[in-house]
């Protein structure tokens, strides 16, 4: 119930704030753990192909998220099928330990840039895929289970 009213709360926050919202959604991990094989799928249509946008990859976190960084795997597709695969690093804490982003207590959640200034040149379906790229040091196989993630996101904003 208490994750329910947070994560209710978090998007109300999310859509008030901005009067330049296009598309926002969120998907939440199961018990705040994001399994390597849980591609976090989002399609979205209507974009004005007259504007620019940008593009922002959402994640909510936990103080049981054990890394200062975070890479993930974000592939966009175009209704023509055309696909552009990009492998994104991100800063989740400072160099003292201290959770980047904004929130309360133990909960943080950060707008992660993904694209600036993209324009949707097709009427169609898009579709932007996310899925954690985590390894430990050292080791090539990536991490089974990503602790501390509760929810991530797509938002996009219309350009002034």
């Amino acid at each position: 119930m208490l994750r329910s009213l947070l994560i209710f709360c978090g998007l109300l926050l999310c859509t008030s704030c901005t009067e330049h919202l296009a598309y926002s959604t969120v998907k939440s991990t199961e018990n705040g753990q994001w399994q390597k094989e849980r591609v976090m799928e989002f399609t979205f249509s209507e974009m004005d192909t007259a504007r620019t946008y940008d593009m922002f990859i959402t994640l909510r976190n936990d103080q049981e998220y054990p890394y200062n960084n975070l890479f993930v795997i974000a592939e966009f597709t175009t209704p023509g099928g055309v696909s552009e695969r990009d492998t994104l690093e991100y800063q989740m804490a400072d160099g003292m330990g201290n959770w980047l982003g904004s929130g309360f207590g133990s909960v943080r959640e950060n707008k992660l840039w993904y694209k600036e200034n993209i324009v949707f040149p097709n009427t169609g379906v898009y579709t932007v895929t996310v899925a954690h790229a985590m390894r430990k040091n050292g080791s090539t196989d990536g991490l089974e289970t990503l602790p501390g993630v509760l929810d991530i996101g797509l938002q996009i904003e219309k350009n002034p």
